[in-house]
Formats: structure tokens, sequence, C-alpha cells
């Protein structure tokens, strides 16, 4: 308990998702609003790849940014909102944004990283539909 606030009752509580990886990327933490976002559960998502939801076409860079992290122990992501397209457990795409904080070790080391994660589909979806409807107005005037 730290300040009067039990970390676990306030992680369990928050509406946002919240994932806690290890140094290799395996997910430690699962909270009950990751499952309502990804659809997976915790038992299912504890101790597996982050790529469980991480779109194929992204890994690549999620893991070169992942590694320079663990490396050099810098982000810009805790201060910066990071907006990326994620995968749910049926398949489908989602628009999230997310920051994160580095974990570390007694030593200094990152030990691990955890994610606040919102899923701003919806809105992604409104400005994409905003955004057509812009260039249909300027091409019709035009």
């Amino acid at each position: 308990m730290t300040a009067g606030i039990d970390i676990d009752q306030f992680v369990t509580a928050i509406g946002d998702a919240i994932i806690v990886s290890d140094a290799k990327g395996a997910i430690t933490v699962w909270n009950p609003a990751a499952e309502r976002m990804f659809g997976f559960g915790r038992d299912e998502a504890l101790g597996q790849s982050l790529d469980l939801i991480i779109p194929v076409r992204q890994r690549q860079r999620h893991w070169d940014g992942y590694e320079k992290t663990m490396r050099t122990g810098e982000t810009r992501y805790g201060t910066e909102l990071l907006r990326v397209p994620a995968l749910h457990k049926d398949g489908h795409t989602l628009s999230i944004a997310f920051t994160v904080a580095l974990l570390r070790g007694a030593d200094g080391t990152v030990t691990g990283i955890v994610a606040v994660v919102r899923d701003e589909t919806a809105r992604w979806h409104e400005e994409r539909a905003l955004r057509r409807r812009v260039a249909e107005l300027e091409s019709a005037s035009g």
C-alpha cells in the first residue's frame, strides 16, 4: 500500500487498460479493462508476448522500439501519446492511444514497461468520416 492507495485495487478499478510487460515483452499484468478492450481474459494474456495484441505489420517496428527502450532506458512515450492499431481477440482492429512508464530494478536498469491504454476506435472512425466529408465538400466547391 502506498500513501493509502492499494495499487492492486487501483489497477483493477481503473477504466483504462493497464498492461505491464517484462524486459522480453511478456505480459505480467493485464487488468479487467484490458480484458474488455482486447477480449483476452487475464489467464489467456499473462505470460504471452505483446504480439497477442500487435498487428503483424506493426510487429517489427514495435520490437525495434521496445528493444531500444530496454537498451537505452529512454522513451518519449512517457509524455507523448502514441496512437497505433491493435488487435482484438476476434481479429478486428482497434485504434488505441497510450503512454508508458518504465519500471526499473534497484540498479536502475529497465525491467519492464507499464502501458496505460485507451480505445480510441470510435474517435478514429469519426475523424476519418469528417476528413472524407471535408474532402468531398472541397472537391464539390472547387
